[in-house]
């Protein structure tokens, strides 16, 4: 089995059936931030050690809040993912970054 990406989602109090979704798509989230702390608009931000991919979930967060977790995912090298906080906006997000791995997955976003 593959190992599973590590995520910190950033956005939103409640992910719904996100985190399951994920899962599907072998990506495990270490870290749920719901970016409403003033101190995440920080311009030097740290990410969790072993974060690889960074989900902002964008209806949920302000400019500055995105800007600082983008700058913070940029120096590291991780990658970002930006969509609403929906199951379709994030099959359809892991799917044009190259992170959709679960099994027949382009079929299904060709249906969506």
């Amino acid at each position: 089995m593959i190992p599973s990406l590590s995520a910190v989602v950033v956005g939103a109090d409640r992910l719904g059936n996100i985190p399951n979704l994920l899962r599907e798509h072998n990506i495990a989230i270490t870290h749920h931030i719901t970016g409403r702390d003033p101190a995440h608009q920080k311009k030097a931000l740290h990410l969790p050690s072993g974060t690889q991919v960074v989900i902002l979930l964008t209806d949920f967060l302000g400019h500055n809040v995105m800007k600082t977790f983008r700058n913070a995912a940029q120096k590291g090298g991780i990658q970002v993912v930006a969509c609403r906080r929906s199951v379709c906006a994030m099959q359809q997000a892991l799917l044009q970054g190259g992170l959709c791995q679960a099994e027949g997955c382009e079929l299904k976003a060709k249906r969506a």
